[in-house]
């Protein structure tokens, strides 16, 4: 595989490696910052104010959209209300007896 790399593609792997084990290192510092400041909050919701709203949704982009439209479908998928509605059927074992002691039944 090394024979059939042009002689700047390497330079450029190693680069894109560099760049990513960057933001993945950004990453992890921002998610444990988020942590910490939210176990300063003790709890409590977090508020944000239109702005602030504004400028996260801006920066989520299509992120917070697919996130959206996941969670609306999951919300509206009726999977809960699959069963049918009414009266749960009797036991088979149960039927006979309600008959033969139902009144005005000879028995």
């Amino acid at each position: 595989m090394l024979n059939s790399l042009h002689p700047g593609q390497l330079p450029l792997f190693a680069l894109a490696g560099w760049i990513n084990r960057q933001q993945q290192a950004a990453i992890n510092y921002l998610r444990e910052e988020n942590r910490i400041l939210r176990e300063q909050l003790g709890g409590r919701r977090l508020r944000f104010t239109d702005d602030q709203r504004r400028r996260l949704a801006a920066k989520a982009g299509a992120t917070l959209l697919g996130w959206h439209r996941a969670s609306i479908a999951r919300k509206w998928d009726f999977s809960s209300r699959r069963r049918t509605p009414g009266r749960p059927p009797l036991m088979h074992t149960m039927a006979p007896l309600i008959v033969r002691t139902a009144p005005g039944r000879p028995g």
